[in-house]
């Protein structure tokens, strides 16, 4: 039987081997891409029966160790905990799907050699795999960070003949690279003159001798642990994406990336930053207490820089009219409530209160369940983005359109997708993110600003559900567009083949299962925190703020909030039964007929509900926080196309001129979609003048 550690070997190893397999098959893209499902669901299997171990029986008690070399404080250790389980069973999961979603996906790219896809693609993964569970916060955090980094920069430029996609590529190794130097200095900083520690064999750069060396550092030298940790937050936050780190390089990156990388990327990548910033602010300083840490510093700064993220990343989001960079912001805002729910945690420890330690419990929970289900629903919708370019042929939502009826299984998942992130109930967002609420709202009894930063975390959940609203109502509702039309009439078949589709459905049940039931989610991260024994947490775990009830029923230990799926599923199902019987109670008869478009405009683009005229005033009041339509993430490229606001107003244009529009004004692009009907409709209008002035309209 294998122990955790030698399985995670395993599985570096399975996919080591499987990259050299893909690379001598490349020749044959179906041939090299089954080769790389096959070598990511080994190795998977091998990560599960580790995950499993862990779960059942225990962490062990010493990390498994490969090579050493002690004079240099170098030494492959690796050792899976509660926490690191979790963060690798996300890995197996996303992985997985997208591996078998690529073999499909990468037949068009008929110009790319998939030699520059596949190995990279199992060398991401294993770095992956050692990153999370490497005791080395030096010489093989660098080996994995950079094992990591270097094919991620190869897979997002993987369309190297994209201009664009180079500079976004640039642009991630830059960042990578700087956040890489942040956290290896601040190891630096935590181990400089304090030499070894026997305990740990003199390896003066292992996670144990650091936290046992900490609390000396912190009485002695206070102000270079400071400069350490802040090292750390800014090193882990720029590989999570936090703001204002992530909108340099994010949005770019995600978009520039083939879909099933892009998945990888925001499903478990960046994971890997709020994977270090648990690790290291809250089972790090363990022995050193959370006085001499200042935890409720760091707590505090930790919700400030989240809240600031989820607002923003949402905001920002809103503004786009991309899916992939739509998505790729929303990454950003969906972080922020990973850093609310940690940060919280940090905050409400630091207290020392019974009832507030509860409450951390709460929040932390939130935090690892919205990793789980952030890595699930994200990697859905990018999934589901690859799909839309796939059929349409572009990232442009404005030429998109009327899709549900062609492609019905990608619109049943996207749909999934888009009321998860959102943080509607009985979907898994709402569950990670109530956890999360819950402790910013009761524990503000203990720390006061937590109330101030739950509110705008549940008013950003409405922001995020009006930006969603947007991608589905643009993509796959409204009238199909002339791009849609021309693709189906030169393809006949728009929907996506079974290996893309079942990845997408996977993805999608999913998340209901884990917002039907979320104290499956909830029991297994419990189970988690009590096989993490060395953190802050790991004596509380059996504490936990919130029970778990009959039908998945969650209660506070107040009892003052709780989240009854099974019930409100109920009331939902017997409301739609009784409206439905309304409906049917005059006995009027349904009938389907051509939009009215009040006389103004013959049927055209511009009649079109399309992702430029969603919310236009509300894009104005959240103009300066950023995140404006990048030209650099925008490019035309055959059936992966970035097309730009201008290049979709051209083609509506002839549309328009091509249905009998002969006026003269030409509208400008910027303008909103109502705006542009009535200067195409003013000949329509006869002699009477339309009056008010632009400011009026």
């Amino acid at each position: 039987m294998l122990t955790p550690e030698q399985g995670i070997a395993g599985a570096i190893l399975v996919c080591l081997i499987g990259a050299a397999l893909a690379l001598a098959l490349a020749h044959n893209r179906r041939t090299a891409g089954w080769a790389a499902f096959v070598a990511t669901s080994i190795s998977g299997l091998f990560v599960i029966n580790a995950v499993v171990c862990v779960l059942a029986d225990g962490p062990s008690t010493e990390p498994a160790q490969f090579l050493q070399m002690p004079l240099l404080g170098f030494a492959l250790r690796l050792h899976v905990d509660g926490l690191s389980a979790v963060f690798l069973l996300l890995a197996v999961l996303v992985a997985v799907a997208t591996a078998m979603y690529g073999i499909s996906y990468m037949d068009h790219y008929p110009e790319y050699n998939v030699r520059r896809y596949y190995p990279y693609f199992l060398l991401f993964l294993a770095a992956m795999y050692g990153l999370l569970t490497t005791t080395d916060m030096m010489w093989f955090f660098f080996i994995f960070w950079q094992m990591m980094t270097l094919p991620g920069y190869a897979l997002i430029r993987y369309e190297h003949r994209i201009r664009q996609n180079v500079i976004a590529a640039n642009k991630y190794m830059l960042m990578m690279q700087i956040a890489c130097v942040a956290t290896m200095a601040g190891a630096e900083l935590l181990v400089w003159g304090e030499g070894s520690v026997s305990a740990t064999g003199g390896l003066k750069y292992d996670f144990e001798t650091v936290k046992v060396g900490l609390p000396t550092l912190l009485e002695a030298r206070p102000v270079t642990a400071a400069l350490a940790f802040a090292l750390f937050l800014a090193g882990f936050g720029i590989k999570m994406g936090m703001w204002p780190f992530g909108q340099f390089w994010l949005p770019d990156a995600h978009p520039a990336a083939p879909s099933p990388v892009s998945a990888m990327l925001s499903g478990v990548m960046i994971k890997t930053g709020a994977y270090g910033l648990m690790r290291y602010f809250i089972w790090l300083p363990a022995d050193g207490g959370t006085a001499r840490f200042h935890m409720g510093f760091w707590g505090a700064l930790v919700v400030a820089l989240g809240t600031i993220t989820l607002f923003t990343g949402a905001a920002q989001a809103l503004k786009q009219e991309q899916s992939k960079r739509l998505l790729a912001f929303s990454s950003i805002g969906q972080i922020g409530y990973i850093m609310l729910g940690t940060g919280a945690c940090m905050a409400l420890l630091a207290t020392g209160d019974s009832s507030a330690g509860a409450l951390a419990i709460v929040g932390f929970t939130g935090a690892l369940f919205h990793v789980l289900n952030h890595g699930c629903f994200k990697a859905l919708l990018f999934l589901n983005a690859g799909s839309l370019i796939h059929a349409t042929g572009t990232q442009d939502l404005n030429r998109m359109g009327g899709l549900m009826r062609f492609m019905p299984v990608t619109a049943v998942t996207a749909l999934v997708g888009s009321l998860s992130i959102s943080g509607v109930p009985l979907l898994n967002g709402f569950a990670s993110k109530w956890h999360i609420y819950v402790a910013c709202i009761q524990g503000s009894a203990s720390v006061r600003y937590l109330a101030v930063c739950g509110l705008v975390a549940i008013f950003t959940s409405a922001i995020t559900l009006a930006l969603f609203i947007k991608f589905y109502g643009a993509s796959f509702a409204s009238r199909s567009s002339a791009q849609v039309r021309d693709r189906l009439a030169a393809r006949g078949r728009l929907e996506v083949g079974t290996l893309m589709q079942l990845p997408q459905v996977f993805l999608a049940l999913t998340c209901i299962l884990l917002g039907m039931w979320p104290t499956m989610g909830t029991g297994l991260l419990a189970k988690a925190l009590r096989m993490s024994h060395s953190g802050l947490l790991g004596d509380m775990a059996g504490a936990t703020g919130v029970s778990r009830g009959a039908w998945s029923r969650l209660t506070a230990a107040d009892g003052s909030a709780q989240f009854a799926p099974a019930g409100l599923a109920g009331l939902l199902i017997g409301g739609l039964f009784v409206a439905v019987l309304i409906g049917r109670a005059g006995g009027a008869k349904r009938r389907s007929a051509e939009p009215w478009l009040c006389g103004y405009a013959r049927q055209s683009e511009h009649n079109r509900y399309r992702a430029h005229g969603y919310y236009w005033e509300l894009k104005r009041l959240v103009a300066r926080v950023g995140g404006g339509q990048s030209k650099s993430a925008i490019c035309a490229h055959q059936n992966h196309s970035f097309m730009g606001n201008r290049e979709a107003w051209e083609s509506s244009t002839r549309d328009s001129q091509k249905a009998g529009f002969t006026g003269e004004k030409t509208p400008d692009p910027e303008m909103p979609v109502w705006s542009v009907i009535e200067e195409k409709a003013e000949p329509n209008r006869g002699p009477k003048s339309r009056g008010g002035s632009d400011g009026d309209r």
